[in-house]
């Protein structure tokens, strides 16, 4: 790593770790404001998503290259971060899903969801007006000029923005969004330009993820939006344009199929995906209750019971939607 990117990782992981820290005893509003039910039922924090947004800035902040790129993935950090906050302390998950959100405007109803989707769009854009296209980039850009030199702001606005929404998706398990954010951020470290400006989020997440795996804390809307948001701005300063032009189509065809599929269904369902997913996380909860020796009252109903058939067992807490409200994906799920 060069010495800007390595600088930028120890500044983004102080930071994530002291401000979690600090987040935690004095918790704003006090920790009920905070408290949110995980896939197992029980309590864990939103304080981390904060936390990470805040390391993610201080490690751009720090990073190399010019003052443009360096205020833009701030920027690109600290806007996606505060209508994502937003929507975790506001919204009732009532609407979800793009479809869902514009339903109910539709309806004559301003949702958090859509408000966050409007706040990280005009993120998305300013971000792309600020920074600049780094060196590389530009001379294969030149390459390929034309029709689409001019949609540059579009596809950067829509890479900061789809990237936020995307990891945002992948929030719904420990540890998760931040592993899809590291194995995918990971790859834009090839280069130099890359390794700087993916730096600090990359940091400010794996700093945070012990507690993430241990179901003690959750990224949030904050968090996961902060963070996919500096990683899409990295993108966007990083690669040229045809390979940003891919990007964005991944992005956008994994959000669509997001409104049919369900992600967590498919990461059990495929043994690769589903072995790095618990990998670091507790097993998952049984659903078979401890044996108990029967009282005759109990003897009696059980014999009843099977003389009409077995009795169903109700699912898995980790395979149903989530009742309670967690604010975790609340505009996606």
């Amino acid at each position: 790593m060069t010495g800007h990117g390595a600088r930028s990782a120890f500044f983004a992981a102080a930071t994530a770790r002291l401000s979690f820290a600090a987040l935690k005893t004095r918790p704003p509003g006090g920790p009920a404001a905070w408290n949110r039910t995980n896939h197992r039922g029980e309590n864990v924090t939103l304080l981390e998503g904060p936390a990470a947004a805040v390391g993610g800035i201080a490690g751009a902040l720090a990073a190399g290259g010019s003052t443009r790129d360096r205020i833009a993935l701030a920027i690109a950090g600290a806007g996606a971060a505060a209508f994502g906050l937003y929507d975790d302390l506001a919204g009732n998950g009532a609407s979800k899903g793009f479809r869902g959100h514009i339903g109910a405007l539709r309806a004559g109803e301003l949702t958090t969801g859509v408000v966050k989707i409007a706040g990280i769009g005009a993120t998305g854009l300013a971000t792309a007006l600020i920074a600049g296209p780094p060196p590389d980039a530009a001379r294969a850009d030149r390459a390929t000029s034309g029709p689409l030199a001019a949609a540059d702001p579009v596809i950067n606005a829509g890479l900061v923005a789809g990237a936020a929404n995307l990891l945002n998706l992948f929030d719904l398990r420990p540890g998760r969004a931040i592993k899809v954010a590291l194995l995918t951020g990971g790859l834009l470290t090839a280069s130099r330009r890359g390794r700087s400006t993916a730096a600090g989020p990359l940091a400010a997440a794996a700093a945070l993820l012990p507690e993430d795996l241990n179901e003690q804390s959750m990224l949030g809307d904050a968090g996961a939006n902060a963070l996919g948001a500096m990683l899409g701005a990295a993108a966007a300063m990083t690669l040229p344009r045809t390979a940003r032009v891919g990007v964005l189509a991944a992005i956008v065809g994994l959000t669509a199929a997001s409104e049919k599929v369900s992600f967590s269904k498919v990461i059990e369902r495929t043994a690769s995906l589903h072995r790095i997913d618990m990998l670091g996380r507790r097993p998952a909860a049984s659903t078979m209750p401890a044996p108990t020796e029967p009282s005759p009252s109990s003897a009696a109903a059980n014999s009843a019971s099977a003389a009409n058939g077995p009795t169903p067992v109700g699912p898995d807490l980790a395979d149903r939607t989530l009742a309670a409200r967690d604010g975790r994906s609340a505009t996606t799920r």
